[in-house]
């Protein structure tokens, strides 16, 4: 059975259920109201016919003979007893005669009020005092009208259940699928997202929702596969081709070198370029697995709260020891007056790495022209922007900048292994965040970074 139609069902019973405890209250209560009215309407007849027959005064009895007749109706099978009330009396032969239990006597005596109900009729007994002495006065009568109308009630509620119960399950399933429909939403969505479509994401519009931290989740999820993917597609072809390069050099350096017997200044000379060589296959080598690491092992970082405007002070001291000539400017003009609009969850290391690549990237490929970082908060997101003015990047090459080892087609001048933005993009992606590169053609880049202000649902 499916959880829509087990919520449905659920939701059906707790309805029905409340109908019904509601339904049954109001036929008890109705019940108890209708046996107490009768029996105060009994009391009352037998008041008024004990004074009427008891009592001898013929002008009170002829006004409560009036008033009998005109108020008070005759009930379907009523009767009147009077029994006079004597020292030492037992009244077994009364209780017989009427089919009444002794204790409706003895109670009647002691209490002076006494009632008891055999199938539809009624009896209410009263202790009257009077001239004639005293009396025990009893009424019965058949209790119809309240029998008719709690059949006409008991019919009415069964009825009323019945259609409530239609109108609650009408309403159960389309509460149901109501509820469900966001997650049907998802679920079709998600159907259509695969190996090849890592790029699709669900649309979050909801704030303050379970089904939008949901979908929240999910997205973040999907941001990990995809950079995981994308590592795993790239990794091994990348490696292999650049490091075959250095590894060609080294072992043709060495077979060069072994091939005949050579001066000290040439052994000096091949084994300087075999450790330059090797240097390089190092830094490659741990670019790489670095790169591999943010890839598949993001959520294993330790996160913790950085404050962002400090974290690019770091990055501006880390610069002017990297490159000392850097005319790196730290705009300020935009910090909200709030410290806690600056504050995000992150593992600051990352963070610190993957500025300081972008930085340094803006710096080199803009031979040290003036560098503008600037900082802002704005919509619960934080908000840095690294402006160069250097060669830019050819339009064309624009959708490869992320991936390993690609290089633009005007830096091949410039030292590099085309590894820093890739990994700047997976360490923003791992803090929820989103890098935007804009460039132009020898005009410069515009390197857009966001992150969301206190983002606790990671690490």
């Amino acid at each position: 059975m499916k959880t829509q139609t087990k919520i449905a069902l659920i939701f059906f019973l707790i309805l029905l259920s409340t109908i019904m405890v509601l339904s049954a209250s109001v036929y008890f209560f109705t019940t108890r109201y209708s046996f107490t009215d009768f029996y105060k309407r009994l009391e009352i007849r037998g008041v008024v016919t004990a004074r009427a027959e008891l009592d001898h005064e013929e002008a009170s009895q002829t006004v409560l003979q009036e008033v009998r007749a005109l108020h008070l109706e005759k009930l379907p099978e009523e009767k009147e007893y009077f029994f006079k009330i004597e020292p030492g009396q037992s009244f077994d032969e009364e209780a017989d005669k009427l089919d009444l239990p002794e204790s409706f006597f003895s109670t009647l005596l002691t209490t002076g009020q006494a009632t008891h109900q055999a199938g539809d009729i009624f009896f209410t007994g009263i202790r009257y005092s009077g001239k004639a002495g005293d009396y025990l006065v009893i009424v019965s009568a058949a209790n119809y009208y309240s029998s008719h109308h709690l059949a006409y009630l008991r019919n009415i509620l069964l009825i009323g259940i019945v259609l409530a119960s239609a109108v609650a399950l009408f309403v159960a399933f389309v509460f149901s699928r109501q509820v469900f429909t966001p997650v049907k939403e998802i679920t079709d969505k998600v159907k259509e997202i695969s190996s090849q479509s890592l790029h699709l994401r669900l649309e979050s519009g909801r704030v303050n929702d379970e089904i939008g931290e949901l979908e929240t989740t999910f997205n973040n999820m999907l941001d990990r596969l995809e950079t995981a993917f994308e590592t795993q597609n790239n990794f091994i072809s990348n490696a292999s081709h650049e490091l075959s390069t250095p590894l060609t050099t080294i072992i043709g350096e060495a077979e060069v070198t072994l091939s005949k017997s050579r001066s000290e200044t040439e052994y000096v000379e091949s084994l300087t370029t075999i450790l330059s060589e090797a240097e390089r296959l190092e830094k490659i080598t741990k670019s790489l697995l670095f790169l591999a690491q943010t890839g598949f092992a993001g959520k294993a970082q330790k996160f913790d709260k950085v404050r962002v405007d400090q974290l690019l002070w770091d990055v501006k001291s880390t610069i002017d020891k990297i490159n000392p000539k850097n005319k790196v400017q730290i705009n300020t003009s935009l910090m909200p007056e709030s410290p806690e609009q600056l504050k995000i969850k992150g593992n600051e290391q990352l963070l610190h790495l993957a500025l300081t690549n972008l930085v340094s990237n803006a710096c080199k490929y803009s031979h040290n022209k003036p560098v503008t970082v600037s900082i802002g908060a704005a919509d619960d997101k934080v908000i840095i922007v690294i402006k160069d003015t250097g060669v830019g990047i050819p339009d064309a090459e624009l959708k490869f900048i992320y991936d390993p080892f690609f290089r633009a087609s005007n830096v091949t001048e410039y030292e590099g292994y085309g590894i820093g933005l890739p990994l700047a993009r997976n360490i923003v992606r791992m803090h929820t965040g989103e890098l935007l590169v804009v460039s132009k053609i020898n005009e410069g880049t515009t390197v857009q970074v966001t992150f969301p202000i206190g983002h606790y649902s990671l690490g």
